[in-house]
């Protein structure tokens, strides 16, 4: 990698820290116990903007380093107990979200804002459905689940963040196709930015 892609990567690993305990700074965004983090947002500009490789590279930077015990992941928790925490799937899914985003955008010859929407969107989708199944699967199977627990409630429980993150998608895929194209272009080519 070139230094522009260790200083990038770095730096997108900073945001998502910062993005993940955003409620250290506005504790109001914290509902029903759960913190509404703007990590999403983060995952997407990564692979939007740094292109598939180096966007789920940086995702994967950044879960080694909450693993490692740095507290970047939300509400400051770190280490490898996260592993079998029921949210630890949110964190994985932001590495194929920002590789998909990327690869979506790469594949196209000269991207709108439309394909950075449905970019964008179809990221946000496999984040959700590979953080809610986790969550689903380690209540079922490791974790003592509440009364009535079923599938219908986790993905019930979701909406609240769903709300939130359908303007946050929206926003990622505007910043991120509005950026001029020296900015993106080290990153997914010149043949797969907007002109």
């Amino acid at each position: 990698m070139k230094s522009i892609d260790i200083m990038t990567i770095a730096m997108f690993v900073a945001m998502m820290a910062v993005a993940a305990n955003i409620t250290a700074i506005f504790p109001f965004l914290v509902f029903a116990g759960i913190p509404l983090t703007f990590q999403p947002l983060i995952a997407i500009l990564a692979g939007a903007v740094l292109g598939s490789r180096r966007g789920a590279v940086t995702m994967v930077v950044y879960t080694i380093v909450g693993l490692l015990g740095a507290p970047v992941f939300a509400q400051f928790h770190a280490g490898p107990a996260m592993l079998v925490r029921p949210t630890f799937g949110f964190i994985l899914s932001f590495i194929v979200a920002a590789y998909v985003v990327g690869k979506i955008i790469e594949k196209s010859h000269n991207p709108q804002l439309f394909t950075y929407i449905i970019a964008s969107f179809i990221g946000l989708a496999f984040n959700y459905f590979i953080g809610t199944h986790w969550v689903y699967f380690a209540y079922v199977l490791g974790f003592n689940a509440p009364d009535q627990f079923t599938y219908g409630i986790v993905w019930l429980g979701m909406l609240p963040l769903l709300i939130k993150d359908i303007f946050f998608t929206i926003a990622a895929a505007v910043i991120a196709q509005k950026l001029p194209e020296s900015v993106k272009r080290p990153f997914i080519g010149k043949g797969a930015v907007s002109h």
